[in-house]
């Protein structure tokens, strides 16, 4: 085939899965990424156990993704979970099923998949260059700061994958939505995704449970009710079961001004239970002491109900039994986008075409976290950003023989 050149601009997991395919086809492919190393956040990511995907039913899988996730159906298609474990073990990276579903690398670590991966990218013929920061578009090109100075860079096809806004120092900047928005992309405002909350904690609560676990509980919100852990924080809650309500949270804060996590203390007792437990506690006793022999609540569960319960709901045994198994933790506010571990928003899906080119931008494609999806932790980012990958590789494939 007639050899073409192709600048794929982002060295993270969307872009190395677009050059993987591409070099395979033959393609002179260069990877430019503006950190020291490729795919930082990857490998942050997986330092204490890498999510690379989630072993849940497929049609459940391809769901959470939200409003996004009928656009990215054909993608996780053509690259499924299943697929996703299958191209790992390629690159000797062997995973298996953990009690919550996710799938994890046996060495529970990114690094050696990574390695081994731009190993295969050297040896197809991808050319890597890192400490190449674009900055926009000029004379028909890509412009670059490098450690030589600004270069312009020719090709016949690009793909951008440049990530969102979250974990700005290893990478995700957010520095391109000026270059496209003049250019004509639609292009929704970056948000917190995956992320914690501000909780307005008393001076004495926070600094006596500031990192302390929270257990064994459910978290409702519009989202649905789960079962999980959280950590409590010096300026409010962060951890999966917090992470696995965000959007839910963030939207209800900006559609509503206010929102509440809430709470069942005692989930592996019913209502009737609970009260009835509650009942046989003797009055005389401290109220700590009926909560703990009543009701199983003490340490930071105890101090919680007493961050927020109102005090006439201590004394009546309906309403202590009903508040236990719903308290409200009122949110103010998402932590800053910088701490957030993915992030929503990004390039409209109406911008783009079935193959991931701009429509205003023949020629220039996209993938990965600059898009507007979201999806939870537990491998799912990381299956959509790789499926993405491909699916633009897919789609400059088409565009060039076009």
């Amino acid at each position: 085939m007639n050899q073409k050149r192709i600048a794929v601009i982002g060295g993270g997991p969307a872009g190395l899965a677009a050059a993987e395919l591409l070099t395979l086809s033959g393609h002179a492919v260069t990877v430019y990424d503006a950190m020291p190393t490729f795919a930082r956040k990857f490998l942050l990511a997986g330092k204490s156990g890498l999510n690379i995907t989630h072993s849940e039913d497929y049609d459940r899988f391809a769901t959470r993704f939200g409003a996004a996730s009928a656009r990215l159906r054909p993608a996780l298609d053509a690259f499924t979970p299943d697929d996703v474990r299958d191209w790992a073990a390629g690159l000797g990276t062997k995973t298996f099923v953990g009690s919550s579903g996710r799938v994890f690398p046996d060495v529970m670590k990114a690094s050696p998949l990574l390695r081994a991966w731009l190993k295969r990218l050297e040896a197809q013929g991808a050319t890597l260059r890192t400490r190449h920061r674009w900055i926009g578009f000029a004379d028909q090109g890509y412009v670059f700061e490098t450690p030589e100075g600004r270069s312009i860079v020719h090709c016949d096809a690009a793909l951008l994958a440049l990530g969102g806004a979250s974990w700005p120092r290893l990478g995700s900047d957010a520095r391109w939505p000026p270059w496209l928005l003049e250019r004509g992309i639609e292009i929704d405002a970056f948000q917190p995704a995956n992320c914690g909350f501000v909780v307005g904690w008393s001076q004495n609560f926070r600094e006596r449970f500031a990192g302390e676990p929270v257990k064994s509980v459910t978290a409702t919100s519009d989202a649905g009710t789960f079962p999980g852990e959280f950590i409590i924080t010096a300026n409010g809650i962060e951890g999966s079961l917090v992470y696995a309500h965000a959007a839910s949270l963030r939207d209800r804060l900006e559609s509503h001004g206010s929102a509440a996590l809430t709470l069942d203390l005692a989930p592996g007792r019913t209502l009737e239970r609970l009260t009835r437990d509650l009942a046989r506690q003797d009055a005389k006793s401290s109220f700590s002491n009926r909560l703990r022999k009543g009701a199983g609540i003490d340490g930071v569960k105890a101090a919680l109900f007493r961050e927020f319960a109102p005090e006439r709901d201590r004394t009546d045994l309906k309403r202590l039994a009903g508040m236990i198994k719903a308290l409200p933790i009122p949110v103010l506010d998402t932590r800053p986008i910088a701490e957030a571990i993915s992030s929503a928003g990004g390039i409209r899906w109406t911008s783009i075409d079935e193959g991931f080119m701009l429509k205003a931008l023949p020629g220039t494609f996209v993938a990965g976290e600059m898009l507007d999806w979201e999806a939870p932790t537990g491998g799912y980012l990381l299956t959509a950003c790789l499926a993405t990958g491909r699916a633009a590789a897919r789609g400059i494939e088409a565009w060039l023989s076009r």
